[in-house]
């Protein structure tokens, strides 16, 4: 009888060093590297346009957009993970000793996908919470006009408001910006996608 492997456990350093090597980037939640699979062109889209709206939106205030490949350390929960989208106030605060992770976003916006948007949902907004500055986040659907917007209101609590009609403008509370659901799905070819 053959025996499971078990898992191989990495420290935070290990993976760090690991990914600074690697072509393709990886995700480290607590020991474990999970790789992460390329995105759709409309997963593509949606998180280029969403950023383009807010850096348009955002110009001449003190604040910084990142897309994609910005990693973010979130130390509570022992997580680097690469947001779709992120708002990181003025000045970036970084990863001690590091120049490449940031650790304090104020909004994050995922776009889903059927592999990742269960934990985009729960474990992994479950950990931005723990974020001292994150008091925004929008998860955006790729294969129907969706966008879930949940605010912090109070110590422990967040308010979602969720977007089905593409002509409605969902209002950004960390900041006065304004963005209408039918810009965030821009090249989208919204007649294909499903309504809910």
């Amino acid at each position: 009888m053959t025996q499971a492997l078990e898992p191989k456990i990495y420290t935070s350093q290990e993976y760090l060093e690991l990914e600074i090597a690697s072509q393709t980037r990886s995700e480290y939640r607590n020991g474990a590297i999970i790789p992460m699979t390329g995105g759709t062109p409309d997963h593509n889209e949606l998180a280029i346009n969403f950023a383009a709206l807010l850096k348009s939106s955002l110009r001449g205030k003190p604040y910084r957009i990142f897309a994609t490949d910005q990693r973010l350390w979130v130390p509570n929960r022992n997580i680097y993970t690469y947001p779709d989208v992120m708002v990181v106030e003025k000045p970036l605060q970084l990863q001690t000793g590091r120049s490449d992770t940031v650790i304090n976003p104020c909004l994050i916006a995922e776009v889903l996908s059927k592999s990742t948007q269960d934990y985009d949902h729960g474990e992994k907004f479950s950990a931005y919470r723990t974020i001292e500055n994150f008091c925004e986040y929008l998860l955006i659907d790729q294969y129907s006009i969706h966008v879930e917007h949940y605010v912090k209101t109070a110590a422990n609590q967040w308010l979602l408001s969720e977007y089905y009609d593409p002509h409605i403008t969902l209002s950004l509370n960390t900041f006065d910006a304004h963005i209408s659901i039918i810009d965030i799905y821009e090249n989208i070819d919204i007649d294909s996608l499903k309504k809910d």
